[in-house]
């Protein structure tokens, strides 16, 4: 492949949901951390060419050490202090990427949640074909579930139909110099003299808002979980004796 593919592992968040004093990120699942796995398919793959690694302030030597080190992770290029929300650690991520590889700009960055254990190379595949056509896309799964629009109280307003409600995961995959102006935009306005802030939960939120630029679902896979919970702890643990 001739173009640059750039995975950024968000690995930021806390254990509150996890009910451990441990950040989940670093929990262990089946002997390695669960850092580990997102990080071994990056590792692994035909598709990445290189990785940026975000993480809380405290936790920067920990991950060189004992993951990078450890575990002879060549692929990770630069190890990245987080901010207070996720959009803020992308955001950290991008500039650092920016910043510190020569050429940056031209290829494609593949945004995933290191509490995602489950990557693996058909996803990564997947996303890939659909970048190159259509400049973005998402991993997803379409929705197993009714889901119901609310207003405020609680009370159902519509329901949406089955086959158009997509179950949104990582990787997120866009052209790079896209979703850098589209985050750098989101900066700029929640900077400037208004102070809007905008509620993004994920990448595709921030194209979705700053571009005109449409989002493509790409079908990946249903264990393709986020450990959240320690009830997802024990789904990833069955997952692996599979």
């Amino acid at each position: 492949m001739s173009e640059v593919c750039t995975a950024i592992v968000l690995a930021g968040g806390s254990g509150s949901r996890m009910q451990s004093k441990v950040p989940k990120q670093f929990m262990p699942l089946n002997g390695k951390p669960l850092i580990w796995y997102s990080l071994h398919a990056v590792e692994q793959s035909e598709i990445i060419t290189q990785c940026v690694l975000v993480t809380g302030q405290d936790d920067v030597e920990y991950v060189k050490k004992e993951i990078l080190e450890k575990y002879g992770l060549k692929k990770v290029i630069g190890v990245v202090v987080g901010g207070s929300e996720r959009y803020a650690s992308v955001w950290n991520g991008l500039k650092w990427l920016r910043e510190n590889t020569p050429g940056s700009g031209n290829g494609y960055v593949f945004i995933h949640d290191g509490a995602r254990p489950f990557l693996n190379e058909q996803i990564l595949r997947d996303t890939y074909a659909a970048v190159l056509e259509s400049k973005a896309c998402v991993a997803a799964v379409p929705s197993k579930d009714t889901v119901k629009i609310t207003d405020e109280e609680g009370f159902a307003v519509s329901t949406p139909r089955r086959n158009l409600v997509w179950n949104v995961q990582t990787p997120q995959v866009f052209e790079e110099q896209l979703i850098y102006e589209a985050y750098k935009t989101l900066e700029e306005k929640q900077q400037g003299p208004d102070g809007k802030q905008y509620f993004v939960t994920d990448d595709a939120s921030v194209v979705e808002l700053f571009t005109d630029q449409r989002v493509r679902m790409v079908n990946a896979s249903y264990r393709n979980i986020k450990v959240t919970t320690p009830e997802d702890m024990l789904v990833a643990e069955a997952f692996l004796k599979e």
